[in-house]
This record gives structure tokens, C-alpha cells and sequence, in this order.
């Protein structure tokens, strides 16, 4: 199959696959329902199989494009540009709180690159509370570690992570033949609900995720290994932790206490 699709040939470098199945598509905007006057960002709008049926059931929408082509497409579209606030730029290092209206907060969804999915969702994390919800395409492994409950083998980081910041809700699964070209791997959308008030009281996310991130870089350690650096066996045990634990097995308020004493013992 050609890589060349709508006269756009897809940018391995920017993991472009371009969504063509209308089911889908049509799936995709029911799960979003979007309406007029809300605060709509899409990113990575590439050639607009999303773009075009949310405008056409809104007034306005902000696009997120690093790709200049798409761009420009984008800017001379026939229909829908009128609508459109189009920012080129990489959305891994855009500051979407400035997109916020304290009326308004954003709703953000997109077909995201697979390559960059789990950095992006972690810095779509941190403008959290500028955030209604999230819709998003994903390898569905990504989907599936997102979703996981502890002890399965697709829980880890970006399970506890995703777990504190939003409410998770898989949506649909997507065959590769949604794509051109096809994506070597299942795909599945996911609505993330940020949480008004989180299910655990954190002192510091980024505490959390450091803990998070040491606990699951060698699974197969336990936590008295992998921790070692930041907190001694006996410091584990009044947790009322059991220092054999593989981080597998915690919950996101195990980690949350850990995470706690450690900020807190450290003086940050």
C-alpha cells in the first residue's frame, strides 16, 4: 500500500497513520459529543478525518500540528477553516494552560503519534486542572497498561500515574485496516476524566512519579531493592509495607505513601 494518502505522504518521523474508517470515526465523535462554545483542542489534526465532523458540529476549534504541510493544509481548507485557530508547534512542549478559560476548560482529543503517546500523556498530565476530559487514540497496549489494576502484568507506571491524574475509561478497539498506512499494532481509544479532587492525597505528582519510576525500572526486584536509595527496610515495614513486595503489587495509595514520606524526609 502507498504511504501517500489524500496527496500527503505519511512522516515516519512524526508517526503519522492516517485515520480513514468512517465507523470509526463516527464512533470516535459520538464519544467526544462536541458542542458549540466549548473549549476544543485537537492534536495532531493531520488530515482531518477528525477535524472536519467535530467542526462540523462546533463553531470554534484550536488544532495542535507540528507537521508545517498539514499545516497549511489546514489554513487553506474550504470548509472548515474559518473555525479553525491552527498553532504549529510540537505539543510535547506547548503550554495548553494558556489555551484555558477559567469558564471554559479545555476538552483535548486526538489520534496520537504511537511514539510519543506515553510522554505526551504525561505532560497533558500536568495541565490537568485546566482539563474536562481527554479523548485519545492509542496503541491499545497503552490503553490496556493505562487501565490495569495491580498485580496483572500491564500495570506499572503509567497505570499509577494516569490512575492519580484521571478516571479511565476505554472506549472503543480499532483494527489496524482504520489506518493508512496500517499500523503494525491493535489500536483503542480511551476517555480520561481528570479528577477534581484526586483519589489519593500526593504532597508532590513529580515525587510520585520518581517513586513510580525506580519501583518499576527492574520489576522483578522488590521494593526494598529498588528503593534502597530512598527509603531503608525498616522505613518500608512502619508503612505498614512489606518490604519483599514487588511494585506490581501496590496500590496507587501504597505508592502515594511512599512517595509522601519520601518528599516529606527529603525538605523539598
Amino acid at each position: 500500500m502507498s504511504k501517500k494518502h489524500l496527496g500527503h505522504t505519511a512522516r515516519k518521523r512524526f508517526g503519522q497513520n492516517f485515520l480513514h474508517d468512517p465507523y470509526v470515526i463516527s464512533s470516535i465523535i459520538d464519544a467526544i459529543n462536541p458542542q458549540p462554545g466549548e473549549n476544543l483542542v485537537e492534536i495532531g489534526p493531520g488530515l482531518g478525518a477528525l477535524t472536519e465532523p467535530v467542526c462540523d458540529q462546533t463553531d470554534k476549534l484550536t488544532v495542535v500540528e507540528l507537521d508545517r504541510d498539514l499545516a497549511a493544509r489546514l489554513r487553506s481548507h474550504p470548509f472548515i477553516a474559518s473555525k479553525l485557530n491552527i498553532i504549529e508547534a510540537d505539543a510535547m512542549k506547548f503550554d495548553f494552560a494558556s489555551l484555558a478559560d477559567r469558564e471554559k476548560p479545555l476538552r483535548v482529543f486526538g489520534n496520537l503519534p504511537y511514539n510519543i503517546s506515553t510522554p505526551l500523556l504525561f505532560h497533558l498530565f500536568s495541565f490537568a486542572e485546566h482539563i474536562s476530559d481527554m479523548h485519545f487514540m492509542l496503541q491499545k497496549e497503552v490503553v490496556k497498561r493505562m487501565a490495569a489494576a495491580p498485580g496483572s502484568k500491564d500495570y506499572g507506571r503509567l497505570s499509577v500515574m494516569t490512575q492519580y491524574h484521571c478516571q479511565v475509561l476505554p472506549v472503543l478497539e480499532v483494527p489496524p485496516g482504520a489506518f493508512k498506512p496500517a499500523p503494525k499494532v491493535d489500536s483503542a481509544v480511551v476517555r480520561l476524566l481528570p479528577y477534581t479532587d484526586k483519589p489519593v492525597k500526593v504532597n508532590s505528582a513529580q515525587r510520585l512519579n520518581q517513586v513510580c519510576a525506580q519501583a518499576f525500572n527492574q520489576r522483578r526486584k522488590t521494593i526494598r531493592n529498588s528503593l534502597k536509595t530512598l527509603l531503608d527496610e525498616e522505613q518500608i515495614s512502619a508503612l505498614g509495607l512489606n518490604p519483599e513486595a514487588r511494585a506490581e503489587t501496590l496500590s496507587l495509595t501504597d505508592f502515594a505513601t511512599l512517595a509522601n514520606v519520601i518528599q516529606n524526609s527529603s525538605g523539598d
